[in-house]
């Protein structure tokens, strides 16, 4: 049912951003579940492709980190093209590519093409979460971000779900089918929908509220009038800066990175080791490791909409990503005590996966406060550029650590230090309430 202007006030805007996330999140959504699974396959493809390529551990890190250096060139051009041409025009031509991309994975047989295509992979996908983040201002208020950033972020720990009951079953199953190993079928198979999918955003995206027909003439006023009236109330305040240099002349934006950076580098120290984690500690069965996987990630998606809603609910961020970020990094710590049965490491491991996307849920509703306009899109590109290198240095760390040491109890303890650090610096830079709403 439309919302009909005869209604009072907040029910027709409350109507209305409920008409509007309907329009777009379940697309959005859908996107990001089949990239954020090709860009991580590449954990369960290491229980197989490791020992037919004879790759080492910091060749495997290497090369999973690899991915992070294209992106990190590329965000910030990506999210200006974005901002000119629309999201319709970049985002799905970059799902296009990247599912391409991933398929040829598949043709991998040694580290000199595992980090070119890790490298270019990166940089193509570079422009789809900041553009994602960028698109999301266009429509909604920093009031709504901290929810939809917590429905959008849930697409991580659902991908998580699905892909790895599914990807355990291609390298047990598929292996040898067709002369083909298990790994090079996993590649081959996640780069379908991705391609799919970024075919179907051209037909389901609309690029602004200005050119949404699906919104009546009065639901473009209010939703196009709240984003003039933030803007101006930050204007007043001296908040909200719009021009490109005040991205990087603002300190809190460095600061935010090195947050980001931390809350980061124990993401995808989860996202590309977990599965290791789990034969190393559980299950040598590729199926069931796939199906313990998604533990973390089912604690992990009721704990983002938990935590996202009540962040919004109350306006508050500061404590909400500083509880995250030293919960996780106390989980981090316990997993990494000798001798601690696979249950214990599995269950320490789900709080750390929660903790850390609980972070970056309530994370991403803060740049917002801080920038708009050209500044908002250079700004947020940056820090996710500047965080996600932490995608490179974690994997490749974790590798050289554990081929030093046959351990992951030092790794470990390197995640958990990064939390502790985003903990804290958390405290320093919203200090004041600066980025309180």
């Amino acid at each position: 049912m439309n919302p009909s202007p005869d209604q009072a006030p907040e029910r027709f805007e409350a109507a209305m951003y409920r008409k509007i996330t309907m329009r777009l999140m379940p697309y959005l959504f859908l996107c990001y579940v089949v990239v954020y699974i090709n860009r991580v396959n590449v954990s369960f493809a290491k229980l197989q492709m490791q020992q037919d390529l004879g790759m080492s551990e910091a060749v495997y890190g290497l090369g999973a980190g690899m991915f992070f250096i294209g992106y990190f060139f590329f965000n910030v051009p990506s999210n200006m093209v974005l901002k000119k041409i629309g999201a319709c025009g970049l985002l799905g031509p970059i799902l296009i590519v990247r599912g391409i991309l991933s398929a040829w994975m598949m043709f991998v047989h040694g580290a000199a093409s595992y980090y070119i295509l890790r490298f270019i992979g990166g940089a193509v996908e570079a422009g789809f979460f900041p553009g994602v983040v960028l698109y999301f201002t266009f429509w909604y208020t920093s009031k709504h971000l901290g929810k939809m950033m917590a429905m959008f972020f849930a697409a991580v720990p659902l991908s998580g779900i699905f892909a790895g009951p599914l990807l355990g079953w291609i390298l047990k199953h598929m292996q040898g089918v067709a002369g083909l190993a298990g790994w090079q079928w996993l590649f081959l198979i996640c780069a379908i929908p991705c391609t799919l999918v970024g075919v179907g955003l051209f037909f389901v995206l609309t690029n602004d509220p200005e050119r949404a027909t699906w919104l009546s003439a009065d639901e473009k006023r209010l939703v196009l009038g709240n984003l003039q009236a933030e803007h101006d109330a930050h204007k007043r305040a001296g908040g909200a800066k719009s021009k490109l240099s005040d991205a990087f002349r603002n300190s809190s934006v460095w600061l935010l990175c090195v947050v980001d950076f931390g809350v980061t580098a124990g993401n995808y120290g989860i996202a590309f080791y977990l599965p290791q984690a789990i034969k190393n500690g559980i299950s040598q069965d590729p199926v069931t490791i796939g199906w313990l996987s998604t533990i973390p990630w089912v604690v992990t998606t009721i704990a983002m909409l938990v935590v996202g809603h009540h962040s919004d609910k109350t306006g508050e961020r500061r404590w909400h990503l500083t509880l995250c970020c030293f919960f996780g990094a106390a989980a981090f710590a316990v997993s990494s005590l000798p001798g601690a049965p696979g249950a214990v490491i599995l269950a320490a491991l789900t709080i750390a996966t929660a903790a850390i996307l609980c972070a970056l849920t309530v994370f991403w509703a803060v740049p917002s406060a801080l920038l708009s306009g050209t500044a908002a899109a250079v700004g947020i590109a940056w820090i996710n550029a500047v965080g996600n290198l932490a995608g490179y240095a974690s994997p490749h760390a974790i590798g050289i650590i554990v081929d030093h040491t046959h351990s992951m109890m030092f790794a470990m303890l390197a995640m958990s230090g990064s939390m502790l650090v985003s903990s804290v610096l958390t405290l320093y830079v919203t200090r004041k309430g600066a980025l309180r709403q």
